[in-house]
């Protein structure tokens, strides 16, 4: 028997498979076991070699702008799975409904009667000044009165392993496509470790996001049409786009392929025009309609907003669904909670400052080489400094930044994010992690079991995202009979 992690390092990081060295966690000996009695890291690495060519195979890309050796890249994927048990996932799972319910409240707030502002709970300011808020959809009725479909909520767990939201992500959260891609390699390369460890299933996910879309449209239609607007094929999450359109039976297309007629929506088919009325949008707001927004725009349908209005189309998510993922508007997640649910946040926040309070920007300015410092409307692992990590003249850079415009940026705590076993080359090494769970909200809150649990690659690297390097884990989500059945010693559960 041999032990592929012998020569795995500890330290002070929380470890989601190791209690201490050689002590792996309950939840995972079943799968020390299964690895120990592989061939060695040799079989291991031909498994990993089976894995990666069979993403070749299938497609699974996406996109680095910033890449000058080409931009089209196979999603890096770490065939060691991140596993949680059902209690664990339970409160997870609870927190990530609170905090969606509370989304939902505050954006339907904020766009019609605004108590939250009137009562000095968010600051007005904070709201007005929000590249994605939108006054012309106040008081503005849409479907359902869903003021948010999906939420792609990222989790971390810090040094004491306590798990907290880092961010929400309610635009167009993307990542599901490998989540779902990641769970079809695991069957293929390890099926009956997969089987024997009774892994709550992930594939409803599509069925799931079909049955919210139909629940939007208009209520007078029968049988509705629902399309997927995607930005084209150039876009980093282009595969994803057809993945999930494939999946759910509808068209994908572009803004070209609708056209707008006495406010209503039509698909341009070869036997004429077909009425929309549901559109799930990978598009931002800004470039949806240039008669609305941003005039310069080739990549959205001149009219579809006034449509929207009139509810002639829904639109998934919403437009102006993005200002409750300001980062800055993060901040207040919790005090949501408060007011609207009368509930304490079962998941707390990063520690946050923002650079628009005097106090709190004074503190930033004089702990930049401390801290991570993240621009509020930018995603993707763009707009960020890691203070520990960056040159000095980095650190300046940023620094002329945030005072030249205060409101764009929010600074955190330099988090030590915990870490899981990944195949590195010819090894195991341990390599930061988080996770990304996605709830969709339509006639009831549905959360995936699990999500993408990204993976910083790069051996210190506290950034995951991909288009930084990062790559991703198939998310093991235990049904509660797994547990039952698998007699353990009890460990303290940190939340």
């Amino acid at each position: 028997m041999s032990d592929l992690f012998a020569a795995y390092e500890h330290d002070r990081f929380y470890d989601e498979m190791f209690a201490g060295p050689g002590r792996p966690r309950a939840h995972y000996q079943d799968l020390w076991d299964r690895f120990n009695k592989l061939d060695g890291i040799a079989e291991l690495l031909a498994r990993q070699r089976t894995a990666d060519q069979t993403f070749v195979n299938r497609g699974v890309t996406f996109t680095v702008y910033s890449d000058n050796k080409g931009t089209e890249k196979i999603f890096p994927f770490d065939l060691i799975p991140r596993i949680i048990p059902a209690l664990e996932w339970a409160h997870l799972e609870a927190g990530l409904r609170q905090r969606m319910e509370a989304l939902n409240l505050f954006l339907a707030d904020i766009y019609g009667p605004q108590r939250i502002l009137k009562e000095g709970i968010v600051p007005r300011e904070m709201v007005e000044t929000s590249k994605n808020f939108r006054p012309e959809l106040v008081g503005v009725p849409i479907a359902r009165d869903l003021y948010v479909h999906i939420n792609g909520t990222d989790l971390i767990r810090d040094e004491a392993g306590t798990y907290r939201v880092l961010e929400d992500n309610l635009r167009t959260p993307s990542g599901v496509s490998y989540v779902l891609e990641d769970r079809q390699v695991m069957k293929r390369v390890f099926p009956n470790l997969l089987r024997d460890y009774r892994v709550r299933p992930v594939e409803t996910y599509t069925n799931d996001l079909l049955d919210l879309l139909l629940h939007l449209a208009p209520a007078h239609v029968p049988d509705p049409t629902v399309v997927l607007l995607t930005p084209g094929v150039y876009n980093s999450a282009y595969f994803e786009h057809s993945f999930l359109a494939r999946q759910m039976g509808i068209e994908i297309v572009e803004g070209s392929d609708l056209v707008v007629e006495n406010d209503k929506v039509y698909m341009r088919r070869t036997d004429g025009l077909a009425p929309v009325h549901v559109i799930y949008r990978r598009i931002d707001d800004d470039y949806l309609d240039p008669t609305a927004f941003n005039p310069k725009s080739l990549l959205g349908v001149p009219g579809l907003f006034k449509a929207y209005c009139k509810g002639n189309v829904a639109l998934c998510n919403p437009i102006g669904t993005g200002v409750a993922d300001d980062k800055a508007m993060y901040h207040y997640v919790p005090q949501m909670i408060k007011f609207y649910l009368g509930q304490d946040a079962l998941l707390p926040n990063v520690q946050t400052f923002l650079s628009g309070e005097a106090g709190d920007l004074k503190y930033i300015l004089a702990n930049l080489e401390k801290l991570v410092v993240k621009s509020v409307d930018e995603a993707g692992g763009y707009g960020m400094l890691v203070g520990p990590h960056s040159t000095r003249a980095q650190i300046e850079e940023f620094r002329e930044k945030i005072i030249a415009n205060p409101r764009k940026f929010i600074a955190q705590p330099t988090i030590g994010l915990s870490r899981c076993p990944a195949v590195c080359g010819d090894k195991i090494e341990g390599r930061h992690i988080d996770l990304r769970p996605y709830i969709l909200n339509g006639k009831t809150i549905k959360i995936m079991p699990g999500g993408l649990t990204r993976v910083a690659l790069r051996k210190g690297s506290l950034v995951v995202n991909s288009s930084q390097g990062g790559g991703s884990k198939d998310t093991w989500v235990l049904a509660a009979d797994h547990e039952d059945a698998t007699p353990a010693v009890p460990e303290k559960i940190i939340v």
